[in-house]
């Protein structure tokens, strides 16, 4: 009962329930990764390099087969008189044939080389597969958690401009300002509502995509955790590092690795037409011949009597086959190439994706310092404008484009720290943490 319990907790814990609370990043990633029909394609690749491996296998065993015929004869037929009578005859056989490769010439050991090096590869593109849906989930849990951010941002944009509108009825109705100055709160108030439901709509968006990605039936319910202190402060790791770890351990590059191995193994498959093969194949029958009108031995005597063996050796050597193995091999170095151009291209991807999320989260800590400054500043800037304006010595104009800034200087602040949170982490993954 308790390890039924303690699997319950775990299973809670990784796949939360619709509506039943948030969902966590990790919980997020397991779900996709385990619904992901890319991946399960994936895995069905998987499953069939695992068949083509046990076939290769099986190649090295001997075929057996047996047989059997029955016929039937009726009318006139050539007697041993050599005259015309009439004969019903009938007949009976059984045969048992075995056959058993000695020497494909390197095929078969070749052919379980070539398969064994492209199972081990799909497995790896298996796992990049996964390492594609990781990163995609995560950047699009950040959205979510910015698009929330931002829509507290603009509701606190109403709220100001709200309680801004309710003071200035106030100062009106003790003659302090203009009834003007009240139609212009309620319009930045229209306009920052707006503004809201643009951020609701995509904080919204947000949740549907993400929910989209982990294959979720509907987003009804769907909502997600922020995300812990040491998630968001991670280290800025140097790319040079990153990249020498991602080498060693990205499931893309070590794919196009074993997809060069898988080329090399193909090209000595196809240089084993070249090379003689040499085969051996037994044989075991026997038969029953009936004919009407004569005395015939016994079913069994005949089969006893007319049992026969046979051995045999097959030897074939190659001597012309229409230029078929040569034009096999000239393919198979070209895919030798194309897969050692490809793991070319993987790696400078991966380099240049790593600098790119490098230098991206170097701008975005700037950024995060700067509008950090900015946002203090506005604050700061905001509150004496409008203390200025109570006492009358600012008027409406400057103390909405006061709140204005303040509130671009917070939404800077937070589309920078996400940024910085969101290339921290892909140059993390990288690295393999």
């Amino acid at each position: 009962m308790k390890k039924i319990l303690l699997w319950v907790l775990v299973l809670a814990a990784i796949f939360p329930v619709w509506g039943n609370g948030a969902w966590s990043l990790d919980s997020c990633i397991n779900y996709a990764v385990s619904h992901n029909l890319t991946v399960k394609s994936r895995e069905l690749n998987v499953r069939n390099a695992e068949l083509t491996v046990t076939e290769a296998k099986d190649a090295f065993l001997p075929n057996l087969s047996g047989g059997a015929q029955q016929s039937f004869s009726f009318g006139r037929g050539l007697t041993q008189e050599n005259m015309y009578a009439n004969r019903n005859t009938s007949q009976f056989g059984w045969s048992v044939q075995m056959s058993m490769p000695l020497f494909q010439g390197l095929r078969d050991v070749r052919n379980l080389d070539y398969s064994r090096a492209n199972y081990r590869m799909i497995i790896e593109e298996l796992e990049s597969a996964k390492d594609n849906i990781t990163l995609s989930v995560i950047a699009q849990y950040l959205q979510v958690l910015y698009c929330k951010e931002m829509y507290d941002v603009a509701m606190e944009q109403v709220r100001l401009s709200e309680f801004e509108l309710n003071r200035r009825k106030e100062l009106v109705e003790a003659g302090k300002i203009p009834e003007l100055d009240i139609l212009q709160a309620q319009a930045q108030l229209s306009q920052d509502e707006l503004t809201a439901v643009s951020a609701n709509n995509d904080l919204d968006l947000a949740l549907l995509d993400l929910s989209q990605m982990l294959e979720l039936e509907t987003p009804e319910g769907f909502d997600v955790e922020p995300l812990s202190v040491s998630m968001i402060e991670l280290p800025l790791m140097r790319p040079e590092e990153v990249y020498e770890s991602a080498l060693s351990g990205n499931h893309s590059v070590k794919a196009s690795r074993l997809a060069v191995d898988v080329a090399d193994k193909y090209i000595k498959l196809a240089q084993s037409g070249y090379l003689p093969t040499l085969s051996f194949s037994a044989g075991l029958g026997s038969s029953y011949y009936k004919t009407s009108g004569f005395d015939n031995e016994s079913f069994l005597g005949q089969m006893r009597h007319n049992l026969s063996q046979s051995l045999g050796f097959s030897l074939n050597i190659p001597i012309f086959d229409s230029f078929s193995t040569r034009n096999n091999v000239r393919k198979a170095k070209v895919q030798q190439l194309s897969a050692q151009l490809q793991l070319k291209e993987t790696e400078l991807q991966l380099y240049k994706t790593i600098q790119q999320a490098y230098t991206q989260a170097v701008a975005a800590n700037k950024r995060k310092e700067s509008s950090a400054v900015a946002e203090k500043s506005t604050r700061a800037s905001f509150d004496a404008i409008r203390e200025k304006y109570n006492y009358g010595k600012a008027n409406a104009t400057e103390f909405e484009q006061a709140q204005t800034e303040y509130i671009k200087a917070v939404s800077q602040s937070v589309q920078a720290k996400y940024e910085s949170v969101l290339r921290r982490r892909i140059l993390a993954y990288y690295m393999g943490n």
